[in-house]
């Protein structure tokens, strides 16, 4: 981010007595854990703060109390003076908060590391990098703000989270450094490692098996396809949030360039999750309305199954 980003960013945070942090719907841990470490360190300003999405925050990522405070309505008698989004790429993915945040007639704050972000508030802060996580710690220190343990520990889940483990190509020395100062400040990267990736269910488990069960390869096997569908979700007694990191398997199969999961939604309505090697799959999203980053992103597609693959595939054959 340029120094005058910073300088506005830090001054309105400053300025702020009261503050209301949103992020994307179907919040992941980036997208909780930039959030609530920016509302946390806002509290220990002794400012108002908190933070809003349109769903709440899944099972698995309940690792910390915090996640108990995001709220999935406006408070009634609370008014803001400033409002920050975090991690959403455009202000449709606000969902329901999108028309309050667009109306909003005081000051908002864009702060993001998509690289499709359309820069949608009044100042916005969108560096492309690992995660919105990598991106607060510059933030608080500006502002003079401590990074406590409960800071560090939210801002490593949202690190840990789009960094793959820090296994994404898009991993850089600045995200080991930022991981490093998190660390130092006390976050507990092994422990809410093995909470992000290892520790499941047994119903998750059995998810998992089915889904892998169907994997498609096309393109010479370097594209996979992986569906999830509602009768799946029913028969194993679980739902989205259990499907998070799905889509990462197939990039560890030899030859695959490209991973697809489709999430049925409801007839005739897919969610795609894109990750690829090398391939540009925000091109391949934007086809479709969506994006997010040139090796990880998202959209939606309608239509019969069949033809939703037939769409995709040929999308991301123009890529190779």
């Amino acid at each position: 981010m340029t120094e005058s980003v910073l300088n506005e960013i830090v001054k309105q945070l400053k300025n702020a007595r009261s503050v209301a942090v949103f992020c994307h719907v179907r919040p992941d841990g980036d997208a909780l854990g930039s959030g609530l470490a920016l509302v946390a360190a806002l509290k220990n300003a002794g400012k108002s703060a908190c933070m809003l999405c349109e769903d709440p925050a899944p099972d698995r990522l309940k690792i910390f109390p915090a996640m108990d405070e995001v709220l999935t309505s406006l408070p009634s008698e609370q008014s803001f003076d400033l409002l920050v989004s975090v991690d959403c790429a455009d202000l449709s993915r606000l969902g329901v908060f999108s028309s309050f945040y667009n109306k909003f007639k005081g000051i908002t704050l864009n702060i993001d590391h998509h690289i499709s972000n359309s820069k949608f508030a009044k100042v916005n802060c969108v560096c492309e990098c690992t995660a919105t996580s990598e991106i607060i710690p510059d933030i608080l220190k500006a502002a003079g703000m401590p990074l406590t343990k409960e800071i560090a520990d939210l801002l490593a889940m949202g690190l840990l989270t789009d960094s793959g483990n820090f296994a994404h190509q898009d991993v850089t020395a600045n995200t080991f450094s930022v991981a490093a100062e998190l660390r130092a400040a006390g976050a507990d990267f092994p422990s809410i490692g093995y909470e992000m990736f290892s520790r499941q269910t047994k119903n998750r488990a059995l998810l998992y098996v089915r889904v892998l069960n169907s994997m498609r390869f096309c393109l010479d096997d370097k594209l996979v396809f992986l569906t999830v569908t509602q009768k799946d979700f029913k028969e194993t007694d679980t739902e989205k949030s259990q499907t998070e990191g799905f889509v990462d398997f197939p990039l560890s199969i030899d030859g695959v360039e490209v991973s697809i999961a489709l999430m049925e939604v409801k007839r005739g309505q897919y969610k795609a999750s894109l990750r690829s090697k090398k391939i540009n799959v925000n091109a391949v999203a934007s086809e479709f309305g969506g994006g997010g980053h040139i090796l990880a992103s998202g959209c939606m597609l309608f239509g019969e199954y069949e033809e939703v693959i037939e769409r995709l595939t040929y999308a991301v054959y123009k890529q190779i």
